[in-house]
């Protein structure tokens, strides 16, 4: 760790925030031997988790008691912790509460920089970032740091502010009183429908006299679109009151306005599902919760990122880069653009594998370190217990679910397949597009529309694996970039994809099948 740096110095990778995807990016990068610098304003890391969530429970699982004894499996149900070879900081020893304090993460991530003596210079306030060159100019308080290669690890910077006439009146997630006896008797709205709306809510809901959340999208329950971001079951009291008749509601509806009056607030909404109905509400209290957005006044004209459509975070290539500055990469919660609402890149248990594969881009391209990979026989019996051995028992997978994907790239003349590990699926088919005989393989869930998700009808047969609804493994075949062969296994309730009649036989039929194909339309070209 290092206290104070000359005027200037340069550094082939430099990472803006030792928040906990810029401590895993710094870990691993030090574990490689790279030269790397991590730059970080706050006096220790994890400054995000010092203040949010307000309420101070995270909605991670912590999972601390598993079925299974191996710490790759046990990953699957640690939310919390960074991936570490050997696991000498597991977060379980911070913590057994299934739903744990954010105390116990700013503890876990000021230990984590710590034990490992991650080079992070702390009380670093980055002032601007310029392109110089080929590289990047990090000006700070103490001289300018050059970089051959930036990731932005800062995380959400500013208030996530809606258009509204009158926004200025509503009370921030960010700065509004967490004692829930300031609301008590009050009629009060809350604007928005996600986590940190319903976490308000949850908190006031015996003290308020009216809550009303609202925003103009119907509300999004993880448990229907499996996403972790998505408000989760344990704020169900908050839907239980609205369904009996407490008056507490989740509106629908667009805030077209909001007007002081006297000590209170004058609401003017339409209803989004109403036929156009409007309504003018009064509240004591109106409390904004809609979220966070990346702060780009960091960045100087020639080098700031194009930011997605919602404006709220950078829009990004298939290997995490800028999709418009070279070299520019992100890392953490922001860099989520490629599976919004999918998999948990927004989430330590998503971002962290994710970053174990940039640290292997990275190198690859600035230390000509090649992408690594296993070999595997070009033979059906080979190929299916390479895939049943990894979906079995890898965590990435699992959690990056319909995200990360195994890539096997298969070289019919030599009879050999490289088997490459975590790869994004859509960088992994842009980077073996050329190629007449790829297979990605990962885990999906169903996607069906379904009209109650806890009575599903289900089809235990592996010809219908396809309507599996639950998390299973799915082969897909590439040819020159094109998909033109799907296999879906069937689900199973353990999440043990081993037996016979179900998994392995399929499994072997389908590469038996196409690498015979394969094969006879080689001798037919």
């Amino acid at each position: 760790m290092t206290d104070s740096a000359p005027a200037e110095v340069r550094h082939r990778y430099v990472i803006v925030g030792a928040g906990p995807a810029g401590l895993q990016l710094s870990y691993y990068l030090q574990q490689a031997g790279a030269d790397y610098l991590t730059l970080e304003r706050a006096p220790e890391p994890a400054e995000f988790f010092r203040h949010f969530p307000r309420h101070r429970k995270l909605i991670s699982l912590n999972k601390v008691h598993s079925v299974s004894t191996d710490p790759e499996i046990r990953l699957r149900w640690d939310w919390n912790s960074l991936l570490q070879d050997p696991a000498e900081l597991p977060f379980a020893d911070y913590s057994r509460e299934y739903f744990p304090h954010a105390d116990d993460m700013v503890r876990y991530l000021g230990d984590f920089g710590r034990h490992h003596k991650l080079n992070v210079r702390y009380d670093t306030d980055v002032r601007r970032v310029d392109q110089a060159g080929d590289g990047f100019a990090v000006h700070t308080a103490d001289g300018v740091v050059h970089a051959d290669c930036l990731v932005v690890a800062t995380g959400w910077g500013r208030p996530n502010i809606p258009d509204v006439k009158g926004i200025e009146h509503a009370v921030g997630y960010e700065a509004m009183s967490t004692d829930p006896a300031d609301y008590a008797d009050q009629r009060v709205l809350i604007l928005g429908k996600g986590n940190s709306a319903f976490e308000t809510a949850s908190a006031l809901l015996g003290h308020a006299a009216m809550i009303h959340l609202a925003s103009p999208r119907p509300l999004r329950l993880a448990w229907n679109t499996k996403h972790p971001g998505d408000v989760r079951g344990h704020h169900g009291a908050v839907l239980d009151s609205y369904q009996f008749k407490t008056l507490h509601s989740v509106l629908d509806c667009v805030i077209d306005e909001i007007r002081p009056v006297g000590d209170r607030f004058e609401v003017s909404l339409t209803y989004t599902h109403a036929d156009g109905e409007t309504a003018v509400m009064e509240y004591e209290s109106v409390l904004r919760c809609t979220g966070f957005a990346m702060d780009t006044s960091l960045f100087g004209d020639g080098c700031r990122p194009r930011m997605t459509p919602n404006g709220r975070m950078p829009a990004t290539r298939p290997d995490w880069q800028s999709l418009d500055v070279d070299g520019l990469y992100f890392a953490g919660t922001l860099a989520q653009d490629r599976d919004f609402k999918k998999a948990s890149s927004a989430f330590i248990d998503g971002f962290r594998y994710n970053l174990r594969t940039l640290t292997q881009l990275l190198r690859e391209r600035y230390e000509q370190v090649p992408l690594p990979y296993d070999e595997v026989d070009a033979d059906a019996g080979s190929l299916t217990a390479a895939v049943l051995d990894r979906v079995n028992w890898s965590s990435a997978l699992w959690t990056q679910f319909e995200f990360l994907t195994d890539a096997l790239v298969v070289d019919e003349a030599s009879g050999r397949v490289r088997h490459y590990h975590d790869l994004p699926e859509d960088y992994a088919v842009a980077r073996f597009g050329d190629q007449p005989h790829l297979y990605t393989f990962g885990l999906r869930w169903g996607r069906d529309e379904y009209a109650d998700v806890f009575a599903i009808e289900r089809h235990p047969q592996p010809d219908r694996a396809a309507e599996s609804a639950f998390i299973h493994p799915v082969v897909r075949r590439y040819r020159h970039g094109e998909l033109v062969q799907e296999l879906h296994l069937l689900e199973d309730l353990l999440a043990e994809w081993r037996r016979e009649d179900r998994h392995v036989r399929p499994l072997h039929e389908f590469f038996a099948q196409d690498l015979a194909g394969s094969a006879v339309d080689e001798h037919l070209r």
